[in-house]
C-alpha cells in the first residue's frame, strides 16, 4: 500500500495536468468544427476513472467541467461556449458524471464478472463517452433551447434532428476514439504500474 501511493499520486498529478491543457488549448481537448466540437479529453478522464477507480474520475471530470466552463466565460472558441456551456449545469455536472460512472462500471464488471480486462476496458469507455454526448445534449435542450437554436441557426422544431445528427456523428466518433485508445492507454498504464489497484 506505501508502495501504491506514490505511483496514484503521480499518475493523478500528470492526468490533472492533461486535462488542464486539454481544456485551455482546443486543438489538444477539442477538435473545433464551426458550432460543434469533437471531445478527446474525455479520454483522459475516463482513463483516470477505470485506472485511479471513480472518485478519482470524478475528479477529473470536475476539472475537465471548469476548465470548459472558464474557456466560455474567458475565451469562448465557438457560440455554444457563450450562449450554452456559461451554465455550469451544463459544462460542469455532466463531466463529474461521466468520470464517476465510467469508474464505477469498471468496478463492478471486474468485481463481478470475470471478463477479459479489454472488454470491460471498452464498456466503462463506451458508458463515460455515451454519458458525455446524450447527457450534456439534453440538458442543453432542456436549458439552453433559444441558445441551441442561434447556435446551429434552426428553428424550434428543427432542434431536435440538429441534436440526433450531433449524437449520430459527433457521438460516434467519440464513442469509436473511447472504445479503442482508454483500453489500449489504461492497460499501458496498468501494466507499468502494478500497485495500482484499480
Amino acid at each position: 500500500m506505501k508502495k501504491a501511493r506514490p505511483y496514484r499520486l503521480a499518475i493523478r498529478a500528470l492526468l490533472i495536468a492533461l486535462v488542464l491543457v486539454q481544456s485551455a488549448v482546443p486543438f489538444l481537448g477539442f477538435i473545433p468544427l464551426g458550432v460543434i466540437n469533437i471531445t478527446i479529453v474525455h479520454l483522459t478522464v475516463i482513463v483516470a476513472a477505470v485506472v485511479l477507480g471513480p472518485n478519482d474520475g470524478a475528479l477529473l471530470g470536475l476539472i475537465w467541467g471548469l476548465g470548459i466552463w472558464f474557456r466560455s466565460l474567458a475565451a469562448p472558441t465557438s457560440l455554444l461556449d457563450t450562449l450554452v456551456f456559461i451554465n455550469p449545469v451544463i459544462s460542469v455536472f455532466p463531466r463529474i458524471l461521466v468520470g464517476y460512472l465510467a469508474g464505477w462500471v469498471n468496478r463492478v464488471i471486474k468485481e463481478h464478472f470475470s471478463w477479459p480486462p479489454s472488454i470491460r476496458l471498452m464498456l466503462a469507455a463506451a458508458v463515460g463517452s455515451l454519458l458525455d454526448t446524450t447527457v450534456v445534449l439534453a440538458l442543453m435542450r432542456l436549458l439552453a433551447p433559444g441558445g441551441l437554436m442561434r447556435a446551429y441557426h434552426v428553428s424550434a422544431d428543427l432542434l431536435n434532428q440538429v441534436l440526433l445528427t450531433i449524437v449520430a456523428t459527433n457521438g460516434l466518433a467519440e464513442l469509436l476514439l473511447a472504445v479503442i485508445l482508454v483500453p489500449m492507454i489504461s492497460l499501458a498504464l496498468l501494466r507499468a504500474n502494478k500497485f495500482l489497484d484499480n
